[in-house]
């Protein structure tokens, strides 16, 4: 019953979204997924090794430049970084969501040691969590106001004094202006 619920779920919040990054466009159309729920579910998305590196996009968090992959359908946000052994420090994976809701990730079949920021529909960081490799455990939002979540390697966002209040943006501007924009 649960996992045909999620599955409803899933189907209904699905939305167009396109970006670019300077002059290449994401496949469209892409769309956005959420798939937060109060446990991790069994996805029938969910594959068995890394997913291909997806399309990157340069993000800004204070003085540091990131090349973000974007998972934004039900696909890439399922498999996130699962299976993947290594990522570059400069780099890391920011999930897309349809509307703001409370998120909740976890490490599911993820070797690598990662830190989250749960960050706003304004692209604003609302919390920062370490996450374990292969822990299972969910680590939810504090608010339903989440939109998008970055990972990166564990400890980044301390290595390089961001804390909560610091805003993600891209080279178009905000967050929204990047991915909602019609």
């Amino acid at each position: 019953m649960k996992f045909t619920a999620l599955l409803f779920v899933s189907a209904m919040i699905l939305v167009g979204v396109g970006c670019d990054d300077q002059a290449q466009k994401l496949a469209p159309p892409a769309t956005v997924a959420t798939v937060a729920t109060n446990q991790a579910p069994v996805s029938v998305t969910e594959t068995n090794r890394a997913q291909a590196k997806l399309q990157t996009l340069k993000l800004y968090l204070g003085t540091r430049e990131i090349t973000a992959e974007i998972a934004a359908t039900l696909h890439q946000v399922t498999n996130g970084l699962m299976f993947r052994t290594n990522m570059a420090e400069m780099e890391g994976m920011l999930f897309v969501f349809a509307r703001p809701h409370q998120a909740q990730f976890w490490m599911r079949n993820t070797l690598l040691p990662l830190s989250c920021a749960y960050i706003d529909p304004e692209g604003t960081v609302l919390e920062i969590h370490d996450m374990k490799p292969l822990d299972e455990t969910g680590i939810p939002a504090a608010t339903d106001q989440i939109q998008y979540v970055l990972e990166m390697n564990q400890g980044w966002f301390q290595r390089n004094n961001v804390t909560t209040g610091a805003v993600v943006r891209t080279a178009r501007g905000t967050f929204h202006d990047t991915f909602f924009r019609r």
